[in-house]
């Protein structure tokens, strides 16, 4: 054999061993240590939560109407609160007494109003430097007209009681 054949034989042959070494040590068969979630630290790792909690409960979400169609019972009014110099009832369903307050309003002298919620039975109105809200809720036996300040407790305030018992004056009077 000749010298270049034996460096051909022996060049084939160290290639030969780097190949498999190099492909043999990429292979993740044979890589060594954790894999996947287990390679991070436990703090990283995400939280594992058993199956039953996963899923919100849905026994009753597709539940039918008894048979028969017994209708639902209708919320009845509440009742009347006390007499208050910040409130009073008036005679009538809570949208004519709405309606009523709202002229009512537009005829003080000195009152605006900034703004109307028919659907919340509210006037947001501002009266001598004050602002607070004309309430009209549905009770037994009418409508109760209220005033009431930012945080929704009875307003005690000088201004929003002369309102009010000009309101009293004016719807007592229709």
């Amino acid at each position: 054999m000749s010298n270049t054949h034996r460096v051909a034989r022996a060049t084939t042959a160290v290639l030969s061993a780097f190949t498999v070494v190099a492909l043999l040590g990429g292979c993740s068969w044979f890589s060594k240590g954790p894999k996947g979630d287990y390679a991070v630290a436990a703090e990283q790792r995400p939280l594992e939560v058993p199956p039953d909690l996963n899923l919100p409960d849905t026994s009753g979400a597709m539940a039918l109407p008894p048979v028969g169609g017994t209708p639902r019972p209708q919320a009845a009014p509440a009742a009347a609160p006390a007499a208050s110099p910040s409130g009073f009832t008036v005679a009538g369903s809570r949208d004519q007494v709405f309606a009523q307050v709202g002229t009512a309003l537009e005829g003080i002298e000195g009152l605006t109003i900034a703004s109307r919620a028919e659907l919340l039975g509210t006037y947001d109105v501002g009266y001598q430097g004050v602002d607070f809200l004309v309430r009209v809720v549905a009770v037994e036996g009418g409508a109760y007209v209220s005033a009431v300040d930012p945080r929704g407790l009875p307003s005690t305030s000088e201004q929003p009681l002369k309102v009010i018992a000009a309101l009293q004056a004016e719807l007592a009077k229709r």
